[in-house]
């Protein structure tokens, strides 16, 4: 399907992944990636942190994409409140999945839409997935392919992470990085686009 806007989109986001999933709107858009610093923010609560990452990246294109419509979006994996970055290192990764093995984690994405006139709207996405056990092996062999190190909680659930998935509570695209039907909602309800 293909939708009409008269606004001029920018998607604040280096993730293939989002701008992929973006597209499927079928109109125009901008990628303008932010260099903020995420570290920088401090939260008591995972939705308030990234809330908050996401509000910073947003803001910081709307400053400088004057007359645009901002939107930008952080995805958080959260095992047990507690927040598993991206892997550093191979150590990093294996500890991470080898916690994921077995259990339960949340993935949270923060979508933020900043209009013209300033005007913010945020929403949070939240979707549980439940990991199959993971042998040792499988792990280690998963991290030799490189696949974890630019992904929250170390797996792509569209790479061949899926193969860890037993099922999933909540939207598919919101742990890919982007809750696209929610956004697609918002962007209908804001007049931002329209059939």
């Amino acid at each position: 399907m293909n939708f009409k806007t008269n606004h001029r989109l920018v998607l604040a986001s280096a993730s293939p992944r989002r701008k992929e999933l973006f597209s499927k709107l079928g109109v125009p858009f901008e990628i303008i990636k932010s260099n903020v610093e995420e570290t920088s923010v401090q939260a008591k609560t995972m939705d308030a942190y990234v809330r908050e990452v996401a509000l910073l990246k947003a803001r910081d294109i709307a400053k400088k994409e004057k007359g645009k419509t901002i939107i930008g979006a952080d995805t958080v994996v959260v095992f047990e409140d507690t927040l598993l970055h991206k892997p550093k290192n191979e150590e990093e990764a294996i500890t991470h999945l080898t916690r994921l093995s077995e259990n339960v984690h949340r993935v949270m994405t923060a979508v933020v839409i900043i209009q013209p006139d300033g005007v913010e709207e945020v929403f949070i996405e939240e979707t549980k997935v439940y990991f199959k056990k993971l042998s040792k092996e499988l792990i280690e062999s998963y991290v030799e392919t490189g696949d974890p190190f630019d992904k929250a909680g170390g797996y792509g659930i569209q790479t061949d992470g899926v193969l860890f998935v037993d099922h999933i509570v909540g939207d598919y695209n919101n742990v890919v990085g982007l809750p696209l039907a929610s956004l697609f909602e918002k962007l209908i309800a804001l007049n931002i686009i329209e059939l």
